[in-house]
C-alpha cells in the first residue's frame, strides 16, 4: 500500500511545554465538557457518551489494486464516453470533433479541451500516427502531462502543530472529508485535534463528534458564537497539548455571499494570531459532480484564501471527471485527495497515471 503523505523533518522547534487545564467528562449524554476559556468552548474527548446510531468506521486494508478497481468504477461514465470514440476510428476530422464534444461534456472545459486537442494533433503530425490505439495512447501521455502539476504529496512534520483550514460550498462533504483524513494522518503515526468551525449548524457539529469518536480525536466545539474563537482555541489547545495536527471545519458557503468569504477570511486571520506560520494548508473540498461549477469555486476561494490544496469528492458515477484537466488549465491548486465513495479507503492521493489509466483502461 502506497504511502498517503511525504514526511519531512521538522524544522521548527517544538513550543514550549503549557500546561491545559484537564476537562471535565461529561457523565451523561447531555452534559456539555467545558473549559475554562473565555469564549466557553466545549471539548468534547473521545470518552464523551455521544447518542447517536452512527456505526463505526473503520480502515481497510485492501491492496492498492482495489482502489485502482474502485476508481475505474466510479470513472466509468466519464470513460465511456472518450473510449469508445477510438474503437475502429479513422484519424480525421470527424475523430477530433467527437473528441470535443466527449471532452466538453466531461467538463474539461474550453481551454483544456482546445489544448488537448491541438497537441493531439500536432503528435499526430510530427510521429504519423496512423492507428486509433496509438491516438487513443497519445491523448493518454497528453493528459497525464496536463494533470501532473495537480499531483503533490500532503507534507506532514514540517510544523508543530500542521494547522489545517477546511472549506467548501454547502453539501460538497467537508465534514465526512475531515474525519477520513484524519483516520488517514492516525495510520501516519499524527495526533490529530478537530474544530468544529461550524458554529451555524448543529448537526455539522454533531457529525464531526461522532468522527471524532471514531478515531478516538478530540474536538473542540461550541453550540453558536463566533467560529474564529473555536479556531483559535483549537490551535492554543493542540500548542499545549503537543497535538501534530488541527483540522479546523468551517460552515458551508457560496463564493456570491461575500459577507460569509469576508468571514472566511477572518478566520485565517485570527488563526494566523494564535500561531505566525497558520494556517499552513488551506483545503477547499469540491463535489466532483458540480462540473465547471468546480472550477469556479476554486477560482473565488483560492482568491480569497490563497488554497494550497484541493479534495474533490464524489468522483463515483460521475459523467464530469474531465474538471481536474479544467482546474490543471486553469487554477492548477494541488489536488492532494479524491474521492470515489462513502468509506475510508475510498479517498486517496490522487494520482495523475492511476486517473488517466483508470480513464481509458
Amino acid at each position: 500500500m502506497f504511502s498517503f503523505f511525504k514526511r519531512k523533518p521538522k524544522e521548527e522547534p517544538a513550543p514550549t511545554p503549557v500546561v491545559a487545564p484537564e476537562p471535565v467528562i461529561a457523565s451523561t449524554p447531555d452534559v456539555a465538557i467545558t473549559t475554562p476559556t473565555p469564549t466557553n468552548n466545549v471539548i468534547v474527548t473521545p470518552d464523551t457518551v455521544i447518542d447517536s446510531p452512527a456505526t463505526v468506521i473503520e480502515p481497510s486494508a485492501e491492496p492498492k489494486r482495489s482502489w485502482f478497481s474502485r476508481l475505474k468504477a466510479g470513472l466509468a461514465k466519464t470513460s465511456s464516453n472518450l473510449t469508445t470514440l477510438f474503437i475502429g476510428a479513422r484519424i480525421d476530422d470527424d475523430l477530433y470533433e467527437e473528441l470535443e464534444a466527449a471532452l466538453l461534456t466531461a467538463d474539461a472545459g474550453v481551454e483544456a479541451t482546445q489544448f488537448l486537442l491541438n497537441g493531439l494533433k500536432k503528435k499526430v503530425k510530427e510521429d504519423k500516427l496512423t492507428d486509433a490505439e496509438q491516438v487513443k495512447t497519445a491523448l493518454k501521455e497528453l493528459l497525464k502531462e496536463l494533470l501532473l502539476p495537480l499531483q503533490k504529496p500532503l507534507e506532514l512534520g514540517r510544523h508543530q502543530p500542521l494547522v489545517m483550514m477546511i472549506a467548501g460550498v454547502n453539501g460538497a462533504g467537508k465534514t465526512t472529508t475531515i474525519g477520513k483524513l484524519a483516520k488517514h494522518m492516525q495510520t501516519h503515526q499524527q495526533s490529530v485535534l478537530l474544530a468544529a468551525g461550524d458554529t451555524f449548524r448543529a448537526a455539522a457539529r454533531e457529525q464531526l463528534t461522532i468522527w471524532g469518536q471514531r478515531n478516538n480525536v478530540t474536538v473542540i466545539s461550541q453550540e453558536s458564537g463566533d467560529p474564529a474563537a473555536v479556531a483559535f482555541d483549537a490551535v492554543a489547545s493542540a500548542r499545549a497539548r503537543g497535538i501534530d495536527v488541527v483540522m479546523v471545519d468551517t460552515a458551508g458557503r457560496l463564493p456570491t455571499q461575500l459577507h460569509l468569504m469576508e468571514e472566511l477570511k477572518k478566520i485565517k486571520r485570527v488563526i494566523a494570531k494564535g500561531m505566525d506560520t497558520a494556517p499552513q494548508e488551506i483545503l477547499l473540498i469540491i463535489d466532483g459532480n458540480t462540473g465547471q461549477n468546480a472550477l469556479a469555486q476554486v477560482k473565488a476561494f483560492d482568491d480569497a484564501l490563497q488554497l494550497t490544496g484541493l479534495v474533490i469528492t464524489k468522483l463515483d458515477g460521475t459523467a464530469k471527471g474531465g474538471i481536474l484537466a479544467a482546474i490543471a488549465k486553469n487554477r492548477p491548486v494541488p489536488v492532494y485527495f479524491i474521492g470515489v465513495g462513502e468509506q475510508i479507503e475510498d479517498l486517496q492521493p490522487f494520482n495523475a497515471q492511476e486517473f488517466v489509466d483508470a480513464l481509458f483502461n
